[in-house]
Formats: C-alpha cells, sequence, structure tokens
C-alpha cells in the first residue's frame, strides 16, 4: 500500500465506498415513496457515513482517532448490508441488484480491513 495518501480522494478504499453510496441511492429511487423517509433514509445515511468516516479519519493526525473513524465506517458498513437486506426482502430491491450491491460492500470491506492493518502498524 505505500505511504498513506494525503488526498481522501486517492485512497481506493473511499472510491470504491463512494461508488457504493452513489450505486445505493440510484437503487432507492426505486423503493416506494413511504419508504423515502424510514428505509431510504436509513440506508443512504449508513452507505454515505462509509465514505465520510473514511474521509474524516484520514484528515486526523493520530493513529487512534484515524482508526476510530475506520471503525465507525467498518459499523456502517454493516449497517449498510442489513439495510440492504431488508430492501431485498421486502421486495424492494431484486436478488440480483441484492448481490451486486453485497458484492460492492465486499470489496469495501476489505480493503477498509487492509487500510486498519496498514494503519496500525505504520501510523505514529
Amino acid at each position: 500500500m505505500g505511504m498513506i495518501e494525503n488526498k481522501f480522494e486517492e485512497l481506493k478504499v473511499w472510491k470504491e465506498a463512494h461508488q457504493l453510496v452513489i450505486e445505493i441511492y440510484k437503487t432507492t429511487k426505486r423503493f416506494p415513496a413511504e419508504e423515502k423517509f424510514r428505509l431510504i433514509d436509513q440506508v443512504c445515511r449508513s452507505a454515505s457515513s462509509i465514505a465520510a468516516n473514511i474521509v474524516e479519519g484520514n484528515s486526523r493526525q493520530h493513529k487512534t482517532e484515524y482508526l476510530q473513524f475506520l471503525y465507525m465506517s467498518n459499523g456502517s458498513l454493516e449497517e449498510t448490508k442489513y439495510h440492504l437486506l431488508l430492501a431485498k426482502d421486502l421486495n424492494y430491491v431484486s436478488t440480483s441488484d441484492y448481490e451486486k450491491l453485497i458484492a460492492q460492500c465486499n470489496v469495501v470491506g476489505s480493503l477498509l480491513g487492509g487500510l486498519i492493518k496498514y494503519v496500525k502498524l505504520h501510523r505514529s
């Protein structure tokens, strides 16, 4: 991974998380209108929080702060997976679309885990 990037836009994990947010926003446009302030709001907030916590953590000077935000990002990722499962079970999203979104979640999770390990070992 080399040095940790100073600009969040250069982090591969942020790029993948940002793409996930975009796909989730596109997907929720097809949800029923009555879910606007319920499931749509919840899944969009949790997905956005994944990328936002990566950004905020990357701006922190100390390893413990950075890790705290990466752990929050990971928690938001798991919350997003649950909201997607619920959307599938309520037939708001097809199984195929659900599987694509979960695959993207897994990519983000893998990259996030790698960044957490890297920060633990290399950041002061």
